[in-house]
């Protein structure tokens, strides 16, 4: 059964997923690690923005790598990879949160940071972004995982519309109101994107 999965995923032409996926598929422990290494930073971003819980990023992350390792034969190819493992990640996180009423810690200078900080810390950028990552927390997670997904990891909107289940028309409609509140939240300080 595996094989017919390798190869259909050795039949996706322009997809340079498709020998990972293979491979992980084939179960090769080496090509999982390497799939999980190019994942957990974005996806570490991704849960902490979405989650706004740091204590539960880890679990989630593995949580979904594991789903990604049991249900990789499955993936039929018909999105992006990366589409397929984001969806995956929002979901399990939308679960969490449901199941978890524990208060939200942005009080830490830190929460939302980038693991490598550059130069543009100390310049009127960093500044930016430090407003800016304080005023996505005020969103509603909704809010926040469109604009994330949008801005911090390239997707377009039919992208995070197959992630979050929900029409394209909804996506723009919470990036309208995302934006709008931004620009209310930012209002001296607000980055030409807005």
């Amino acid at each position: 059964m595996a094989d017919g999965h390798v190869r259909h995923a050795q039949s996706w032409k322009d997809d340079a997923d498709a020998a990972l996926i293979a491979r992980v598929v084939a179960r090769d422990q080496g090509a999982f690690q390497e799939l999980y290494d190019r994942y957990r930073p974005p996806l570490t971003r991704f849960l902490t923005r979405h989650t706004r819980r740091p204590a539960m990023v880890e679990e989630l992350l593995n949580d979904t790598m594991l789903a990604v390792w049991n249900q990789l034969a499955g993936f039929e190819g018909h999105s992006k990879l990366s589409t397929w493992v984001f969806t995956i990640a929002y979901r399990k996180a939308a679960r969490a949160l449901e199941r978890n009423d524990d208060p939200v810690d942005t009080d830490d200078p830190d929460y939302g940071a980038s693991d490598a900080p550059g130069p543009e810390e100390t310049t009127e950028r960093g500044q930016t972004h430090a407003a800016l990552r304080q005023a996505l927390q005020r969103l509603s997670s909704d809010h926040r995982t469109v604009v994330d997904l949008t801005y911090f990891h390239q997707m377009g909107y039919r992208e995070i519309a197959e992630i979050m289940d929900c029409p394209v028309d909804t996506v723009k409609t919470r990036m309208f109101h995302a934006r709008k509140y931004l620009k209310k939240i930012l209002s001296g300080t607000s980055p030409d994107w807005l």
